[in-house]
Order: structure tokens, then C-alpha cells, then sequence
């Protein structure tokens, strides 16, 4: 196996507005797009690759630095699981972001200012509907495969509810049909830290030549906690000490690596693409529309789908994954669920767990016979 890699990122220009669920529409933007291996002349091979929250387009490969490696790269590659000498692999910075799309740091065409707090709303909808313009921009009428975890497994299921025509498979890993009353929390807490940082300007702070850098840490140090399995936690740092020599006294290394964690974080992601892309996952329900029946909104699905989960991630635990499943179910929809008892909590669907792979590698190659990749 081994990487695709040096990679180079392409902009694509949409001039046609783009309407938004909650309201208003969003002139024209431009999305940043990489694409790994090659699209075959039927156009039959073609696998979307949604991220997460702070995630990118970037998904595999490096750049200049043989050290900026794609998000995904474990994942995605030349005789990995998800094989680039098989399949046209797309992914897409999806509206918002703080990486090269279209997102709150580029001029609001209005004012000729950077958007600031006044960005639009967008939600995952609005995400998916921007992807598809994508997708046409390749030819593309039917996707083999899009996938996803966490927020970037919500995506993956709207394309199921919303285009079922457009793709065969979906695979949805470690994600939920809509969050929890306790995700809900732990999000709302994130962003008072930020929006209570007196450096924040009400999302004008670019024009104040500042950074919300403590709301951005404190925000950071609160999601990276939720991230992780107790038993990771103790394992890797348990009730261990070290010596502030700065500050002179003892500390746990818990509260060190947190720190770390956040302070890295506030050094590259702009506060208002963070609480955009909060704001997006908390918005996610689609069986809101139906009365609250997950079973109802399932019936508009054809695709094939792959559900998996992993038993320490309690912030999108296995019990919601198995909510999807009962949904597919009661629709008679063609699913397989895997529920992988890994130690790293939330994180699992990023690391290299060889039951985890293998079920990524059988399911595409599976589905490269049945495209003929």
C-alpha cells in the first residue's frame, strides 16, 4: 500500500447562487475540490468523500511538506480499503469552512468587507446541494459510493434521503441521525466560550486585526475531551504529573495535552467557520420533517448502505447508529452494521483498526464489482 502522493488542490467557480434552507441564498462561491485515482469512461467509479467538522478537502496525499498528509490517508490510497487504482475519489471543502471555500473570511460581495458574523446560515442540506454541483461539474450522474463519519456521515445519509437516484452505497461511520440533548450541550458550551471572548466582535474580528484565540482554546480543549474514550485517557495520561518549568509548579499531563490541543487549534481554525459548522450539525434531523419517524424518512432511500459504530464513542454511540439501522430495517432497505469494539472513543473512525479496515476494504470491493472498477 502507499499514498497517492503529492497532491493539488483545484477551485471551482459556481456563479449561480445557491439557495439555503434557512433562508437567503449565497451569491457566487467557490468550493476547493481534490480528486484521487481516476474516473472511468463510464463515470461508474466515483466515491465522495464528506468531512467532518474540522476537517477538509484534504482527505489524502501531501502537499509540498511530505508531512501535511491528508486527513484520511490511512484510508484511501493505492491498495488501501477505499483503492485509488479502482475508484475516482472526491472530496470537497464544504461552504463555510476555514480552508479555501467560500466561508466567512472572504468578501461579502455586498460590502466589499469580509463576512464576518453576517455569513449566511448553512446546513448540511446546503452542503450536500453545493457537493452535487460538484459532482455535475465532473459529469457525474451516479455516485458508487459517498462516505462519511461523524458530521461527514450525516451528509453521506442526507444524499441517501434527499438524491437516493445519485449514488448506490452509503456508508455512515460513527454518526447519528440528529444530536442528543447532551451534544446539544457540550456544543452550546463551546461556543459561549467563543462568542465570550471580548476579542470576538460579534464575528467582525478581522476587521479589528484579532483573534478570539482564548474562546477558540477553551472550545477546542471541550470537543477534544468528548473525542476520547475514558480508557484512552487513562491509559495515555491516567493521574501523571509534570513539572510547568514556566510556571514553576506540578500539573497533570491531562491538562497539559489539553492545552496543547487547544492552543494548536486556535493557531489554524477561524471561530466563526467553527460555530457555522456547529451550528449545521446540531440543525441535522431528518425525521423532524416526518413527524419525528426516522422510519419515515428513511422510505424515500434506495441505496445500499454500510452503518458502523465503535463501543467507546459515547458522544454518537452505537445505540444511535442502531437507530439508523431499525430505520433501514423497517423500510426493507439493503444494510450491514458493524459494531467495532475499539478503545479510542469517537476518534475510532480515523485510526488504523484492522477489523474497522477490513470492512471497508470488503465493502469496496464489493461495490468495484459492481461497477466494474
Amino acid at each position: 500500500m502507499s499514498s497517492v502522493g503529492r497532491v493539488e488542490p483545484q477551485r471551482l467557480d459556481f456563479s449561480t447562487p445557491l439557495p439555503l434552507r434557512r433562508g437567503g441564498v449565497l451569491p457566487a462561491y467557490h468550493q476547493l475540490v481534490e480528486t484521487y485515482g481516476t474516473l472511468n469512461a463510464a463515470k461508474s467509479n466515483a466515491v465522495l468523500v464528506c468531512h467532518a467538522l474540522n476537517a477538509s478537502h484534504h482527505v489524502a496525499g501531501h502537499y509540498d511538506d511530505p508531512r501535511s498528509t491528508g486527513w484520511w490517508d490511512n484510508l484511501i490510497g493505492p491498495g488501501k480499503p477505499l483503492d485509488t487504482d479502482r475508484f475516482f475519489v472526491i472530496g470537497v471543502n464544504n461552504l463555510g469552512s476555514c480552508f479555501g471555500s467560500t466561508g466567512p473570511m472572504h468578501d461579502n460581495p455586498a460590502t466589499g468587507k469580509p463576512w464576518g458574523g453576517d455569513f449566511p446560515t448553512v446546513t448540511v442540506q446546503d452542503w450536500v446541494d453545493a457537493q452535487a454541483r460538484v459532482i455535475d461539474h465532473f459529469g457525474i450522474d451516479r455516485l458508487a459510493a459517498v462516505l462519511g463519519g461523524s458530521l461527514g456521515g450525516m451528509q453521506a445519509l442526507d444524499w441517501s434521503l434527499r438524491r437516493p437516484e445519485r449514488l448506490a452505497h452509503c456508508l455512515a461511520i460513527a454518526t447519528a441521525p440528529n444530536l442528543s440533548a447532551q451534544n446539544l450541550a457540550f456544543n452550546e458550551v463551546a461556543r459561549r466560550a467563543i462568542v465570550s471572548d471580548p476579542d470576538f466582535h460579534g464575528g467582525h474580528f478581522y476587521q479589528h486585526g484579532v483573534v478570539p484565540k482564548a474562546g477558540l482554546r477553551v472550545a477546542r480543549m471541550l470537543g477534544h475531551i468528548t473525542y476520547l474514550s475514558d480508557d484512552v485517557m487513562d491509559a495515555k495520561f491516567g493521574r501523571e504529573r509534570r513539572r510547568d518549568l514556566e510556571a514553576g509548579v506540578d500539573e497533570f499531563q491531562i491538562e497539559s495535552y489539553l492545552r496543547h490541543q487547544g492552543d494548536k487549534f486556535a493557531g489554524y481554525f477561524d471561530a466563526n467557520s467553527y460555530l457555522l459548522i456547529q451550528h449545521a450539525l446540531d440543525d441535522f434531523d431528518p425525521a423532524a420533517e416526518f413527524g419525528g419517524s426516522l422510519s419515515a424518512a428513511f422510505a424515500r432511500a434506495k441505496a445500499k448502505f454500510c452503518v458502523a459504530s465503535f463501543t467507546t464513542d459515547w458522544r454518537f454511540s452505537p445505540a444511535r447508529s442502531r437507530e439508523i439501522v431499525q430505520a433501514l430495517l423497517d423500510n426493507n432497505l439493503d444494510v450491514s452494521y458493524a459494531e467495532i469494539d475499539a478503545p479510542h472513543g469517537h476518534d475510532a473512525f480515523l485510526m488504523d483498526d484492522p477489523r474497522y479496515h477490513g470492512l471497508l476494504r470488503h465493502r469496496f470491493a464489493q461495490i468495484a464489482r459492481e461497477v466494474g472498477a
